[in-house]
């Protein structure tokens, strides 16, 4: 293909090639760099693209090759979770391992075609335990619906290898996927966030409870610490909101991540007159019910388009 106009050309995959780069490697940085080396290996090799008709999957087998030669020089995998620093001691683990690099993806960045289930957390986590080349076939195979030959053509492997991976990679998924899927958003999971938002603008641990499963799980990555059930989440959360150890006033504003709800918060402490941003946290919820809360620091909150500071209204 001619030097004239490429760039402009392969720019108009950017956004799809990210969130393809972002599955492989579940951090929403290091699918931004994979974009890039996409990008400088499509330049240098762009006489061999036959027609602009092949583009686009000359372009994603090029970004699954430079995830994967990522992968090949910095391998790693989850890791054993660590014991909750609080927990309900009645309450078997949720889940036995950690994803650390694991970053959330802002809604407004994702295509209105991508299916929820195919870039909730949960989904991106049960990802991360498959070797790198299952991975790629999962995510060729039964996210992008490649035929089993266009796929072992991408990835220079036989249809046998690339049907052997996928059986080899539909188990582990199921063994580390939640029992249930989350389906499309609902005024019901709506309004669960804004009582949640409430809650803490308004510093009343009491209303807290009826929002929460009582096997509720809060993790922090890249931090090991996590918190597991009702009642260790209540006694973590109550001395940040009220009584004389107080953290300050609570500001929360609704966002989304993953297609999933989330909160970016925002604390104005004693000494301070603005409202700074503290962290994001990704919701799940399920029948009602919030049961599971991943937080991360405010380092993404310009990804999100969400204020630096504010002195009173956040929307203002």
């Amino acid at each position: 293909m001619a030097a004239d106009g490429f760039g402009e050309v392969i720019e108009q995959h950017r956004r799809e090639l990210h969130v393809h780069c972002y599955r492989m490697l579940g951090s929403f940085d290091e699918a931004e760099d994979m974009v890039q080396e996409t990008f400088l290996r499509a330049w240098r090799s762009r006489t061999a693209l036959q027609s602009e008709a092949g583009l686009r999957a000359w372009l994603y087998r090029i970004a699954t090759n430079a995830c994967l030669d990522f992968l090949r020089a910095s391998p790693r995998r989850p890791e054993p979770r660590e014991a909750p620093v609080m927990a309900d001691p009645w309450l078997e683990w949720p889940v036995r391992t950690a994803v650390p690099w694991l970053q959330p993806y802002p809604d407004d960045l994702l295509d209105a075609v991508i299916e929820r289930e195919t870039i909730e957390l949960a989904f991106l986590a049960a990802v991360q335990h498959l070797p790198p080349r299952q991975r790629a076939v999962l995510i060729l195979r039964d996210v992008l619906g490649w035929p089993a030959q266009e796929t072992a053509e991408a990835l220079g492997m036989s249809a046998a290898a690339v049907k052997s991976a996928l059986q080899r990679a539909r188990p582990v998924m199921r063994e580390h996927l939640p029992a249930q899927r989350l389906t499309s958003a609902t005024e019901e999971e709506a309004a669960v966030v804004q009582r949640y938002i409430d809650a803490l603008e308004q510093a009343d641990p009491s209303l807290l409870p009826g929002l929460l499963r009582a096997d509720v799980h809060q993790t922090m990555p890249p931090s090991p610490v996590w918190i597991l059930g009702r009642e260790a989440f209540l006694a973590s959360w109550t001395p940040q909101l009220a009584g004389e150890g107080s953290w300050g006033d609570w500001r929360l504003v609704a966002t989304r991540a993953n297609r999933q709800p989330a909160v970016a918060a925002y604390l104005r402490r004693p000494v301070d007159s603005l409202y700074r941003p503290y962290w994001l946290g990704v919701l799940r919820v399920e029948d009602g019910l919030i049961s599971q809360i991943t937080t991360y620091g405010h380092e993404m909150f310009p990804e999100f388009g969400l204020p630096d500071s504010f002195s009173g209204d956040p929307s203002s």
